[in-house]
């Protein structure tokens, strides 16, 4: 019996004016325009195409440089989250949300289950 293939996942940009400004809509129940946050993204939009490094953190851990030097194939480093923890989104090296991993076709990802707010995103960024 075959497993069903879960369904793709949506994908949102959240640099895009257009998009922000409908999820705003969407989640604010209200204009867009309210609490000035649509004017806050037209006023970054120079900002777009700038490129970010993202990351995802599946734990941490703390060794000795001999433990380092002794490392080899077959190694295991034991880590400070338990299996099932929530993986940690950073881009820039600041915290962005959390999630867990999923398989996109022959690749990994990260399905967010807890964002941080949107101001708090953009004030991380700088």
């Amino acid at each position: 019996m075959a497993t069903p293939e879960p369904p793709e996942p949506q994908r949102f940009n959240p640099l895009d004016p257009e998009e922000t400004a409908e999820l705003l809509k969407e989640n604010k129940g209200g204009p867009a325009s309210q609490g000035g946050q649509v004017n806050l993204v037209r006023e970054l939009e120079f900002l777009y195409n700038v490129p970010l490094q993202v990351s995802v953190e599946v734990g941490r851990a703390r060794i000795l440089i001999k433990d380092l030097l002794q490392m080899g194939e077959g190694y295991v480093i034991e880590l400070d989250k338990q299996a099932g923890d929530p993986l940690d989104l950073y881009v820039n090296s600041r915290l962005i949300a959390r999630g867990e991993a999923v398989k996109v076709g022959d690749r990994f990802g990260i399905k967010l289950t807890e964002v941080v707010s949107q101001s708090d995103r953009i004030e991380n960024l700088v």
